[in-house]
């Protein structure tokens, strides 16, 4: 097997890089699921653990000639291990349900689901996008990287069968993305007329249902025909939309939506892979047709189930895998008092709590009294310390009846007021 996942070797760059860019993927997975309540340290020691500690074992299981579910082993499971040829299960998912789990331990963000008194709004509050502006070049970007996440997992182009595999994972990462994006955005539209009466065009849903789109097609991006990743595509839309409601329904806060789109569609990518497996792209990429897609089983008269068996056994490895040495490890961040900011810095917000101003002109008028509330407890830790370390905020007197409130820093203690209790 000269193709795809087979040239990986830990002592080879190609490979050092690869795994490299995966983690980094991976890591950014569970930081937009907790953004705007997590505290630094909280990242830094979830990205050590997740992409030193959680992420290899995925990564050796699926790819590695002595991992239990690869297709590269001497004995592979079943007498035909995974096929995931870009990352599908190892990545997206196991991001994905690391960012499940901090989402569910974390909490949500305040006034999402739950007022000030702790009772359960009528309807969740919406949080969308400060610029829609930068998530539609955000998509784009991803979009654009993708070319180099599953094409680029053939590793090498020395042959027409390795530059007919990359080829194709270009064409099919192209139409599982579109597919993704226009099923999401008009069952979107559908839905809300249905509700509503009045035709909307939301294009969060577009963008999302793309990136569901990308990453359910990653799996099988060199292993299913062009039509087939079209039909992965169209579906994941649906899979999002579904899996975003679901979010909802539990009272997950998730701020970008990571959850549906990574744990959801690389899941559903993985599965899809044992059904739409073609023979002949199978041997070109793999070099063997012994299991293919189910489908394609029943078209020769078997009904065998090895491969799709084989893709079940993998969703569930990387589901409990993860959440299972994950969950206890961000417990433990919990109990350190290392993983939640003070609820009064997340009013104020983190651009003007810990990043020395706000992002926007808006935000410093938007939260003027919680500013306040916020320089005086650190004013208090100050004077009753003594000590002079750190920053505290408080706000200048305005010059002008319409000048913006000014956020100045003075000398304070050290830690906020409130964080030994968030």
């Amino acid at each position: 097997m000269e193709n795809g996942p087979s040239q990986y070797s830990l002592f080879k760059p190609t490979t050092r890089f690869f795994q490299y860019a995966f983690a980094c993927a991976l890591s950014s997975i569970v930081a937009g699921t907790i953004a705007e309540r997590t505290k630094m340290m909280a990242y830094l020691c979830y990205s050590i653990f997740l992409c030193g500690f959680v992420y290899p074992v995925c990564a050796h299981a699926f790819w590695s000639q002595n991992g239990f579910l690869s297709a590269f082993a001497a004995e592979p499971l079943w007498g035909s291990g995974v096929i995931d040829f870009a990352g599908s299960g190892p990545v997206h998912m196991c991001g994905g349900v690391a960012a499940l789990v901090m989402a569910i331990i974390l909490g949500p963000r305040r006034g999402r689901f739950y007022d000030d008194d702790g009772v359960v709004l009528d309807e969740p509050k919406s949080m969308g996008p400060h610029s829609v502006t930068l998530q539609f070049l955000g998509t784009f970007a991803l979009w654009f990287g993708w070319y180099g996440f599953n094409p680029g997992s053939s590793i090498l182009i020395a042959s027409a069968a390795s530059g007919d595999v990359a080829s194709l994972a270009a064409v099919n990462t192209t139409l599982g993305s579109a597919a993704g994006a226009l099923s999401g955005m008009f069952t979107s539209t559908i839905v809300d007329e249905r509700k509503t009466g009045v035709y909307t065009w939301d294009t969060t849903a577009a963008m999302n249902g793309c990136l569901t789109g990308l990453v359910a097609i990653t799996a099988g991006c060199a292993t299913v025909e062009p039509w087939a990743a079209f039909v992965i595509g169209l579906t994941a839309g649906w899979v999002y939309l579904a899996a975003s409601a679901l979010m909802l329904r539990f009272k997950i806060d998730d701020a970008v939506d990571a959850i549906p789109v990574h744990m959801f569609g690389g899941s559903w990518g993985v599965f899809c892979t044992g059904l739409f497996t073609s023979p002949r792209r199978l041997i070109t990429a793999y070099g063997n047709d012994n299991n293919v897609g189910w489908f394609y089983e029943w078209g020769r008269g078997s009904g065998n189930f090895t491969l799709l068996g084989c893709q079940l056994v993998s969703i569930l490895f990387v589901l409990g895998w993860s959440a299972c040495i994950f969950a206890p490890f961000c417990l433990a961040l919990k109990t350190l008092n290392w993983l939640r900011i003070d609820p009064l810095e997340e009013e104020v917000g983190m651009d003007i709590s810990r990043h020395k101003g706000p992002a926007y002109e808006s935000e410093g008028s938007a939260h003027s009294d919680a500013i306040e509330k916020l320089s005086a407890s650190r004013r208090d830790i100050m004077n009753a310390s003594g000590s002079g370390r750190g920053k505290s905020f408080s706000r200048s007197t305005p010059t002008k009846a319409n000048e913006e409130p000014k956020i100045e820093a003075t000398e304070d203690a050290g830690a906020p007021a409130g964080e030994a209790t968030a």
